[in-house]
């Protein structure tokens, strides 16, 4: 059964944004190696209840924090999707050396992401 293991939260100002959840949560928040402008987002000790998340710069109009679900396969989970009324929105592609992941929304509008493990992934 897929769970959620990742949240992202964006930001038009991305510095600010760090700085308010550092400050206010003692959260740690690194910037990723990766080649998109993305920070990574630790939240507290990885044996403790919780998950990690990331921050990105906001590309849409209105702010959103999105939830990311683990898939074993993320073409599978794509058509369930889709014969259930969900629609894609960014479709499928590779995060660089960590996996596949696609962005969609369900029948009442709410955005969320499902991530395949890949360390291959290009």
């Amino acid at each position: 059964m897929p769970r959620v293991v990742h949240f992202e939260i964006d930001a038009k100002n991305p510095e600010k944004a760090i700085k308010f959840y550092e400050k206010t949560f003692g959260w740690k928040i690194e910037k990723w190696t990766g080649p998109v402008d993305y920070w990574l987002i630790t939240t507290g000790p990885q044996k403790k209840p919780g998950i990690d998340g990331g921050l990105s710069k906001r590309t849409e109009k209105e702010p959103s924090t999105v939830n990311t679900l683990d898939v074993p396969n993320l073409d599978d989970y794509i058509k369930k999707v889709k014969a259930n009324g969900g629609k894609i929105i960014r479709p499928k592609g590779a995060v660089p050396g960590v996996g596949w992941l696609a962005y969609l929304k369900d029948p009442e509008g709410n955005t969320w992401g499902m991530m395949q493990a890949d360390p291959k992934a290009k």
